[in-house]
């Protein structure tokens, strides 16, 4: 995918975005066309890398399972 580093020349803002075809990047802090795009860092994979992706996703689901329960009950409090 074309995902590219930017930075805005008019308001300093860091920022990442999917770049398409003839698509001409805005900045979303203040709509300017004046970026620089930045150097990006290759995505390397290995069994470390894997590994640490790996847990950061068991981590996200189990925050969101208990965000859900957390929710569901909190739904059924309010609406019985």
């Amino acid at each position: 995918m074309p995902l590219f580093d930017y930075e805005c020349r008019a308001c300093a803002a860091s920022f990442e975005l999917l770049v398409r075809g003839r698509d001409v990047p805005a900045c979303p802090a203040c709509g300017s066309a004046e970026l620089e795009r930045l150097p990006s860092l290759p995505a390397l994979r290995s069994d470390a890398t894997r590994a640490v992706v790996g847990r950061d996703v068991q981590r996200r689901d189990a925050r969101q399972a208990r965000e859900r329960v957390a929710e569901q009950a909190r739904y059924e409090r309010n609406h019985d």
